[in-house]
């Protein structure tokens, strides 16, 4: 299955630079509702048979324009919503809370899954809701399908689940609204990342230091795991 992972378009919370996490979620800006509607262009070369969204509201307003263009509905699921940000709801994302909550979600990725976001899921239990929406897809016999997610959901099953993708390509590789992560396999044989934000990936060498919410990351604010 070729499976294209789109971040939203812009949010109000994104202009704040807000943890937003919670149903249903800050609306889409102006500019949020311009860049949904180009998702049909912008992917007019690419087959797809089903679109799925999560149940926030930013996420189906992105994925709407590009279903109506192909004539599907849109399937909305909760196993692909953001990951829950707990206590940390609606902190600042370039403050400490902030940083705390992608340290934590990129060490999901890294394999410690049993640690739990303050008030929040564990990675165990974001990883299997994600991969249950994931396996459903795969499971509907389509070839192509596209999934309107969240940039910190994105990135975390993209580093977990892609063999060609690691934890320091995804912490230096902020999404932007409707970025697109692509790839190609099955929850059988594992996934391979074929472009992140129209490049081609070839390797999982980190090139920048930018910072799991879009802004640069100290040393000391990179994830935790074994370095």
């Amino acid at each position: 299955m070729r499976l294209l992972l789109i971040r939203h378009g812009q949010t109000t919370a994104n202009v704040a630079y807000l943890l937003d996490t919670a149903v249903p979620g800050a609306e889409l800006t102006d500019l949020g509702r311009r860049q949904a509607a180009a998702l049909p262009e912008a992917l007019a070369d690419e087959d797809i048979e089903a679109v799925y969204a999560s149940t926030l509201t930013r996420t189906q307003h992105t994925a709407a324009p590009l279903a109506a263009a192909r004539g599907l509905d849109v399937r909305v699921r909760d196993g692909i919503r953001e990951l829950t940000a707990g206590d940390l709801e609606m902190l600042p994302g370039d403050t400490e809370p902030g940083h705390e909550y992608m340290r934590i979600v990129f060490a999901w990725a890294a394999g410690d899954t049993e640690l739990r976001m303050p008030g929040g899921e564990s990675g165990a239990e974001a990883l299997a809701r994600y991969d249950g929406v994931i396996a459903e897809a795969a499971d509907s016999g389509a070839h192509t399908v596209a999934m309107v997610s969240h940039g910190a959901a994105i990135r975390m099953w993209t580093s977990a689940r892609a063999d060609n993708i690691d934890v320091d390509f995804a912490a230096a590789r902020p999404l932007d609204n409707t970025g697109i992560v692509i790839l190609d396999g099955s929850p059988a044989d594992g996934w391979k990342a074929l472009s992140w934000e129209g490049a081609v990936v070839e390797s999982a060498a980190p090139d920048t230091d930018g910072g799991p919410t879009g802004q640069p990351l100290d040393a000391d604010q990179r994830p935790d795991r074994a370095e």
